[in-house]
């Protein structure tokens, strides 16, 4: 009885504490023989439910988008300058490795030379500098060209005066006043003065006067009759520049070249086991450092080879409008040895390795979806696509690699 009676005090204690003090721990209350209180259960589901979401603390429902897309509008894309086409057949090359060096085309260079020695009075163009066909590239003094203007002035005067003599003779013969023979004379006289003419203008030509600036010299004062323009002959670059503002130039010496840099050649050396696969009018494919690339053909190939090397020099014409290429850099030209058609193939640049797999990105309706694919055979232009894509699939074939470099920075915001 007294036990009942202890056992009955303790649990009214127990209860009285329990009410007084809700803060007790659970392992004490167990201790008491007190039940779990809705605190402690809703403390302990507290971290159950902070968990619940995604794993950067997001709330349910709140998250980036499907992973491996990218949202782009069509202005975007092309504001981007990223181009999509459809993937197809095609035909990939293998090809020969030549070296090579790009030079100025010789068809399009030109060498402005002085006629005549002279002293450098002006100098109107600048090395590198672009140039039309007749722009005045620089101004010599000389004694010389002075001396021919003089002579062809002076050949001109007595010629005029010629002329007018034979006319007052031809009159005067003919209404019989004069004699035959002074008529005669007068004839010999003004024929020889038109061949003195011919020969001061020849003369001018031979120096590089114009014809324009022929007809001219009679209204120029006297004190310019000794200055020599120096022009372009051809439009171009000014590559080579060798007049300083009064210096002594001697007579067929190179002062300028000019250069059009437009079209550029490739000299190449091509070994005697590729020579098989080399003709005249072949397409090439140009590769230079960094992405450099482009096509060109073969103007020329060598019938003789070397002695030693027993090689044959080639010569490949490629475009250079937007001046890319640059006169003196190495290239590597590719030759083509055989072809294999394929069922899907695709640019190099539609290629892009994204942890570690060769991906690319397909076009939809909202932009752009990452796509793995495995490639096969693969030339210089593009890979063979054996699994991944279909026939007429729209891809990103140029700067991709704009879209791998924006997939990373959606996937760097989500990993904060």
């Amino acid at each position: 009885m007294l036990r009942m009676t202890l056992l009955a005090g303790a649990a009214v204690g127990g209860l009285a504490l329990a009410v007084a003090f809700p803060s007790i721990p659970e392992t004490a209350r167990g201790l008491l023989g007190l039940g779990s209180t809705s605190t402690g259960t809703a403390r302990a589901a507290a971290p159950a439910a902070a968990t619940k979401g995604d794993a950067h603390g997001h709330a349910e429902g709140e998250g980036h988008g499907e992973e491996g897309h990218i949202a782009m509008t069509a202005e975007q894309v092309e504001a981007a300058g990223i181009r999509v086409a459809a993937v197809g057949p095609g035909t990939l090359v293998t090809r020969a490795a030549v070296p090579g060096v790009l030079a100025a085309s010789q068809d399009r260079q030109a060498r402005v030379t002085a006629r005549l020695g002279g002293i450098v009075a002006e100098v109107r163009t600048a090395l590198g500098q672009e140039v039309g066909k007749g722009d005045v590239l620089a101004v010599l003094e000389s004694r010389e060209v002075a001396d021919a203007k003089g002579e062809f002035l002076a050949a001109t005067r007595s010629a005029a005066l010629a002329e007018t003599t034979l006319a007052r003779e031809t009159r005067l013969w003919r209404q019989r006043i004069s004699a035959e023979q002074e008529f005669l004379q007068a004839r010999t006289a003004a024929e020889e003065a038109r061949i003195k003419v011919d020969l001061g203008r020849a003369r001018l030509a031979a120096l590089g006067l114009s014809e324009a600036e022929v007809a001219a010299l009679a209204r120029q004062p006297a004190a310019t009759l000794r200055r020599l323009e120096l022009r372009a002959p051809m439009a171009g670059r000014v590559t080579a520049r060798n007049a300083v503002l009064g210096a002594s130039v001697a007579a067929e010496a190179e002062v300028f070249a000019v250069a059009d840099l437009s079209v550029l050649w490739v000299e190449l050396t091509i070994p005697p086991r590729d020579l098989p696969m080399a003709r005249q009018g072949q397409t090439v494919f140009i590769t230079g450092e960094g992405d450099a690339r482009t096509e060109g053909k073969i103007v020329f190939l060598s019938p003789v080879l070397d002695p030693e090397t027993r090689s044959a020099r080639a010569v490949a014409e490629i475009p250079n409008t937007e001046g890319t290429w640059r006169a003196g850099g190495f290239v590597t030209a590719h030759l083509s040895t055989a072809e294999q058609q394929v069922d899907v193939l695709v640019p190099r640049d539609a290629v892009q390795e994204v942890e570690g797999k060769k991906v690319v990105f397909v076009r939809n309706e909202e932009g752009f979806e990452l796509r793995e694919v495995e490639t096969g055979r693969e030339d210089t232009n593009g890979y063979e696509i054996i699994f991944g894509l279909d026939q007429g699939t729209e891809i990103a074939v140029a700067n991709a690699f704009s879209l791998r470099a924006e997939l990373s920075k959606s996937e760097a915001g989500h990993a904060h």
